[in-house]
């Protein structure tokens, strides 16, 4: 970090010292920092950043990378007037800052505090809600269509990385945005390359002729002068057409862009402020879409973020002088994969596996160091994932593709259309499923239930522990058809680990044998299950509890012989209710015509924001308190 200078503030005849930052209270006040001041502050932020995020968690490598690009963003553009849509939005903190929300980083990501993400109800200068990658091209297009309707005459600029970029749904919309006639920016936050002398400046040369307004013109006008030549002008025209692109495809990496028919501009230094503006202005006068290439780097100004910037991803609260967490670290279900998947691939060559830019995060990168050949990465493409691992299957290959379980939503018709219909045995691992907690919306895992459970021949499974967790991958290599295997973030769970029996297709396994309330969990809902079970002992009661295993197919045999000695069926899943678990439970008992009633404890049909997940699931009434009184309402 640089080295801090006091600014001086003058109150009265007195002198006092205080951040830049501090003068930063709303939309566009950047715009009275004087130039000179612009690095201090840009210092400033990144310090705030650290101090804060290390309390709070967070995102920070991503955030540290954009903190120049941003601030002259704000300099370049009136908010909320003109729109900055942000691709994922994790990069939006310094953002946040200049639009007035410093005091709301103490509550960073916590339930009822501020979102980690753009949010509409937030900011007036929140554009659009993001949180899932490669859509900021479509939104923006979307408001440079609108705006153009309404005669309105404000910028419209999209901010996407190099990785969302490989989205399918970011090259549909650069397709869409090629035939657009309008001022549309779109900025490219590079952070996976470097700038050489050469490419940085023919590329500054080419793109001080693009901002002249005459350049087209002249263009035009000196071919046709050419083939005015008799005889040979249009050959020279054509030579010099091959020439040009053959030197521009050499020096230039944006002449892919160019080919599509998106005026291309860059790469500029994305730490350096006045570049940036400089370049925002030539786009600003482009009625056409508009790339602009920045190229950032990963954690700039934290040695240990911009060192390791993969791990300073999504963090925990940490030691800002050592970089690591605060908590020790606990085993998680993702570690168990990575380890178990290597396991098991060092006796069955015919494994595969398939992350989608998530090697990391998913737990595959030992499994790609170890087996790099039987290693995909596909980039941030989960459509393009499962039909992927559809063709792996069809050709004998065992793929299992580990995604979390909100990114997997992307590839729902694939999973139907290209894998289910087939049969073919793709085994989906469907990591931070259930409540994640902090990151709210857009990445809790609560639908998965839901949506594979109406997919015909979909098995879906759910652990109870560690073992059984393990048991299930092993039953799933050996299954001949689609398995979706769903695990939660977070430590894993030895709970009832002296409890071990065969994994067999379909069946649940008794926990307690009882009369009166069968409790039927599902997963890491047996830790919910177990309590509920333990207050109703405390209070007289003698229920029965079960550990699903399946979500689909259900039991069935076992539900019948349920309702010899049981009058309710308390069905605990942390999904939402709709079509999920308890819905499954209850569809059966009633075509089977058996005689129970089925309660069932699950999360509401809504959005669930962020804060902590024990906070969570006591504001969304998934306590075991409050599945009691659920139970003794009916």
């Amino acid at each position: 970090m640089a080295d801090r200078k006091p600014r001086k503030t003058y109150v009265l005849d007195e002198t006092r010292y205080t951040m830049v930052l501090d003068s930063i209270n709303k939309a566009n006040d950047i715009k009275n920092v004087p130039v000179e001041e612009l690095p201090l502050l840009a210092s400033e932020i990144r310090e705030f950043l650290i101090e804060h995020i290390s309390h709070t968690g967070g995102h920070l490598a991503s955030n540290l990378g954009t903190v120049e690009l941003t601030m002259a963003m704000h300099l370049s553009f009136d908010l909320p007037e003109d729109k900055l849509v942000w691709d994922v939005g994790h990069q939006a903190y310094t953002h946040k800052l200049l639009t007035g929300r410093k005091e709301g980083f103490d509550s960073l990501r916590q339930y009822g505090g501020m979102s980690g993400f753009p949010k509409r109800r937030e900011s007036e200068c929140d554009s659009f809600d993001t949180g899932h990658s490669s859509t900021s091209i479509s939104a923006g297009l979307g408001y440079v269509k609108a705006r153009d309707l309404s005669g309105g005459h404000n910028y419209v600029v999209s901010i996407i990385g190099d990785g969302a970029l490989t989205g399918g749904l970011a090259l549909e919309a650069l397709n869409n945005a090629a035939e657009n006639q309008s001022n549309f920016i779109i900025v490219l936050n590079d952070n996976n390359m470097s700038i050489s002398p050469n490419v940085g400046a023919i590329s500054s040369l080419l793109t001080g002729i693009r901002g002249d307004n005459a350049y087209r013109d002249i263009n035009d006008n000196v071919k046709s002068s050419l083939k005015k030549i008799p005889v040979y002008g249009d050959k020279i025209v054509s030579q010099v057409q091959k020439a040009k692109s053959g030197i521009k495809q050499l020096f230039l990496p944006g002449m892919k862009f160019e080919d599509m028919g998106i005026t291309y501009l860059g790469p500029v230094d994305g730490h350096d402020i006045g570049k940036l503006c400089k370049l925002f202005k030539i786009a600003k006068k482009m009625n056409t879409s508009v790339i602009v290439h920045v190229i950032t780097e990963k954690g700039r100004g934290y040695e240990p973020a911009r060192l390791k910037p993969e791990k300073f991803h999504g963090v925990s609260p940490f030691d800002v002088v050592t970089g690591k967490p605060v908590a020790a670290a606990k085993t998680s279900y993702t570690e168990v994969f990575s380890r178990k998947i290597c396991d098991m691939a060092q006796k069955d060559n015919r494994i595969v596996a398939i992350t989608a830019s998530m090697a990391a995060g998913t737990g595959l990168s030992r499994f790609q160091k170890r087996f790099p050949l039987r290693f995909f990465d596909v980039g941030i493409a989960e459509e393009h994932a499962v039909t992927f691992a559809a063709g792996l299957a069809a050709g004998g290959l065992k793929p299992y593709f580990a995604v979390y379980s909100s990114f997997l939503q992307r590839g729902f018709d694939e999973i139907l259309h290209d894998v289910c219909i087939q049969g073919l045995p793709v085994v989906f691992m469907i990591d931070r499923a259930g409540l994640v907690g902090s990151d709210g919306e857009t990445h809790q895992g609560i639908y998965d239930y839901s949506y594979m459970n109406i997919i015909p021949g979909m098995t879906v499974m759910a652990p109870k522990n560690r073992l059984e967790f393990m048991d299930m991958m092993e039953f799933a290599n050996s299954f001949d058809g689609p398995v979706a295997i769903r695990y939660p973030r977070g430590s894993v769970s030895d709970i009832f680990s002296d409890i071990k029996n065969e994994v067999s297709y379909g069946k649940a396994e008794r926990i307690y044998d009882g009369e009166g309330t069968a409790i039927l969990t599902i997963g890491a809902s047996i830790e919910e299950g177990a309590q509920v079970y333990k207050l109703l002992k405390e209070r007289g009661e003698n229920p029965s509890l079960i550990n699903a295993r399946f979500e689909n197919p259900i039991d069935i045999g076992l539900i019948k012989e349920l309702e010899n000695k049981h009058e309710k069926l308390l069905t605990i899943e942390e999904n939402i209710s709709a079509g999920g678990f308890g819905m499954n439970v209850l569809r059966a008992v009633n075509e089977n015509r058996i005689n129970l009633k089925v309660i069932n404890a699950a999360l509401p049909d809504e959005y669930i924001q962020h804060g902590g997940v024990n906070k969570l699931k006591e504001v969304y009434g998934f306590t075991p308190e409050a599945i009691i009184e659920k139970l003794d309402s009916y």
